[in-house]
């Protein structure tokens, strides 16, 4: 950040449209990273001015200042400038949802205790008015001290406005007051305490982690929370700089207070509660004549315990369906690109080493796994759709009583969900639950939700093996049934994984589920197109290097130690012929096929295989499977440039060939029965249901965890899983269709 870039830091309550707005403010122009020294990831973007170049923060959701998660407490010291080596906030937007103004102002009463400037964006404004509720935004703006604009994010209205705002806030740049909502008694035994703390000295091992003495107004307000959050991160901080003698202190400052003023909870929530009261005294008008909208009659059905469960599972239902039936044409674009770009090299490129690299190892393996984008793209689309327009945090609470039974809350739901686009964030996500036990436990069932990278794995089997059956004129079809099944394989699993695990390892009561439901809302379209296209590049992107990377190792591996001259000959000779045509070039042909078959399996990857192959040969595998199942573990969509990189190998896949489907139904045994069948392909598509998704999962599982020890459980039980899975699948299956 340039010294004349100022920073603006966006805060809110979940579900207020914060991130709807922030994307409207930086024109979707955002990058992300991890904040310096932690692991949380941050959204910045830029909005630019004439005057002054801003960049924007969009911090996680919160409800409150009182940090008890990691997400949590990084807010608050982004907030009150505490991260180290992070820039200061000049200005805090806060967004707050106009149809829940009183609640949603107990954030901005921490807010405004910090000291900071802060400018109100009042979202969804245009809701407000729809159930009849009249703001005086100049009214509360008085009141608050602080500047408010009116706004709709989702409709781009007073966007222009709060723009102008922001720019004036910071150009004003005058020193804030601290409010102080609570009563005068707290805020002078906090003085009390932060003198006493002055006087003690640090623990050596506060010294070492380069932790300073807590001063000045932000660390004030660290000092307060400690007081009132109970076994918070600011408690935990305080104790860790301070030791024994910090708690003792912490202990007598708390029973002083709740000796004058009450119990701790009541005397933060009573008089914070009773201060948005104050500010909203003449603001708010017809409030109580508000009408019933169309988000109360919606959520009449939608939320229902019995038709509310049926409309979610058909919705999912639906989503599969559309996903598979809807691909295909954009699929065989696809296709034809890869054969057209393979049929240009061929033609200019001599046989030989290289061409083999570029053709079977780069085009056959990475195109092979690009051509599954256009079902990613509608995956991703589908959620953007929900979460946008406000179902998905309903689909939380539907889900919260029936995640009570196996001892998680509904807020396991949202992680889980996430981790159905990919495990890496949902793991991440697990930092919104604030109870030890419940975080680990839904870290460890995360990676059975199927990710984008099993998506490729499972369409692929199905176009191949799955019977082409549909009924209701089409609109419901066995593959995607097929689909569907697979991705509630993983849930099916999970629950008693995590019923077990809450019983065992995670004893413990699962934390209460406290979940702000939003308005329903048309779901922006700019806003969801760009999550799909973030959710695409990253896809092409890990295509482009991981999955590039793994198929030149898998092509080496599969062309060395043999000696293709022969093999680059015979390619030479069928490919000089006239019309490529009798029986010379069909010898030649019948010759390259076995020449190539003796090569692949003399080579490295042959070798492997032919080793592991007694241990998935229960499961109806032959060595070829086995490779690319042992080859996916760093990222599990390369399993399909594995097996496009050895079934290209030979010149089994040519240019009138169906691709990758049309080589492995014709793959065979060596007394010529088929390798692949239904069994094999369902055998295939549970292990990859179950196992344990990618390297990176793992290592951030070790991250959030802060120890090996839940990565390798993760690693063992999940794999043991998938093997029986696919064992008992396959040989279920063989006896049911033989």
């Amino acid at each position: 950040m340039t010294s004349a870039t100022r920073r603006v830091v966006l805060v809110g309550n979940p579900n207020t449209g914060k991130s709807t707005l922030f994307g409207v403010l930086s024109g979707l122009s955002v990058r992300t990273a991890n904040y310096p020294g932690v692991t949380i990831e941050k959204k910045v973007g830029r909005l630019a001015d004439a005057r002054c170049e801003v960049e924007l923060v969009d911090l996680p959701g919160t409800y409150s200042l009182s940090p008890r998660s990691p997400d949590e407490w990084v807010a608050v010291e982004v907030l009150t400038g505490e991260l180290p080596g992070e820039p200061d906030a000049e200005l805090i937007v806060c967004v707050v949802n106009a149809t829940l103004l009183r609640r949603n102002l107990f954030l901005v009463s921490q807010l405004l205790e910090l000291g900071k400037p802060v400018v109100i964006a009042l979202n969804m404004i245009d809701s407000a008015r729809s159930r009849g509720l009249e703001i005086d935004c100049e009214r509360l703006s008085a009141n608050l001290g602080v500047p408010v604009f009116p706004v709709s994010a989702s409709r781009r209205e007073g966007i222009e406005e709060l723009k102008a705002g922001i720019l004036q806030a910071l150009d004003q740049a005058r020193d804030f007051a601290p409010q102080k909502p609570l009563p005068k008694r707290f805020y002078d035994l906090c003085d009390e305490f932060s003198g006493d703390l002055s006087g003690l000295t640090r623990q050596p091992q506060a010294v070492a982690a380069g932790i300073e003495p807590a001063e000045g107004i932000p660390s004030r307000y660290l000092l307060e929370r400690a007081i009132l959050d109970r076994g918070g991160e600011a408690e935990r901080q305080l104790k860790r700089q301070f030791g024994v003698p910090g708690a003792e202190r912490l202990e007598a400052v708390r029973t002083r207070i709740e000796s004058q003023l009450g119990p701790l909870s009541d005397v933060e929530c009573d008089h914070r509660y009773a201060w948005a009261k104050r500010q909203t005294e003449g603001v708010l008008g017809a409030a109580g004549n508000a009408i019933h909208g169309p988000t109360e009659r919606l959520d009449a059905v939608l939320i229902h315990r019995v038709w509310g469960l049926l409309i979610f599972a058909a919705l999912m239902f639906v989503i599969f369906q559309f996903i598979y039936a809807w691909s295909g044409i954009p699929m065989a674009a696809i296709e034809a690109a890869q054969d057209f770009v393979s049929d240009r090299v061929q033609s200019a490129m001599p046989p030989g080493t290289l061409r083999s690299l570029i053709v079977d190892g780069v085009i056959a393996g990475v195109g092979s796994v690009v051509i599954f984008l256009p079902q990613i793209a509608m995956l991703f689309l589908f959620l953007a759709i929900l979460e946008d327009c406000g179902y998905m945090a309903r689909a939380a609470f539907l889900v919260d009583r029936m995640m009570g039974l196996f001892g998680l809350s509904g807020k396991s739901f949202l992680p889980l969900m996430s981790s159905f686009a990919c495990a890496v964030p949902g793991v991440m996500a697990t930092r919104v639950i604030e109870n030890r036990r419940d975080r680990f436990a839904t870290i460890l069932i995360a990676p059975f939700m199927s990710c984008s990278a099993r998506l490729p794995v499972y369409l692929l089997m199905i176009s191949a093996f799955v019977p082409a059956i549909s009924i209701a004129g089409g609109l419901i079809s066995l593959s995607g049934v097929v689909l569907m099944a697979m991705y509630f394989v993983g849930v099916v699993v999970a629950i008693p994984t995590a019923w077990l695990l809450k019983r065992t390892l995670l004893r413990g009561e699962p934390a209460p589920f406290v979940l702000e439901l939003p308005e329903y809302k048309v779901p922006d379209l700019k806003t969801v197109l760009h999550r799909v296209w973030e959710a695409c590049k990253a896809f092409v992107i890990r295509a482009g290097t991981l999955i590039f990377a793994a198929s030149v190792v898998i092509w080496a591996t599969a062309y060395w130690p043999a000696d293709h001259t022969r093999r680059h000959e015979l390619e030479r000779m069928i490919e000089a012929s006239a019309d490529g045509e009798g029986e010379q070039v069909a010898a030649w042909e019948a010759e390259l096929k076995r020449v190539s078959a003796a090569a692949l399996e003399g080579s490295v990857l042959g070798q492997v295989g032919h080793a592991i192959e007694p241990l998935v040969r229960p499961l109806g595998w032959d060595w070829k499977i086995g490779v690319g199942a042992i080859a996916s573990f760093p990222a599990r969509e390369v399993i399909i440039a594995t097996l496009g990189t050895v079934y290209s190998m030979g010149g089994d896949v040519d240019e009138e060939s169906e691709g990758l489907i049309s080589a492995i139904r014709e793959a065979r045994w060596p007394d010529g029965r088929p390798v692949y069948n239904l069994a094999v392909a369902l055998s295939i598509m549970v292990f990859f249901a179950l196992c344990a998704q990618c390297v990176s999962t793992l290592l951030v599982i070790r991250r959030e965890t802060n120890s090996w020890r839940w990565p390798i459980l993760s690693f063992v039980y999940m794999t043991a899983l998938a093997y029986i899975g696919a064992l008992v699948t396959y040989q279920v299956t063989i006896r049911l269709v033989s």
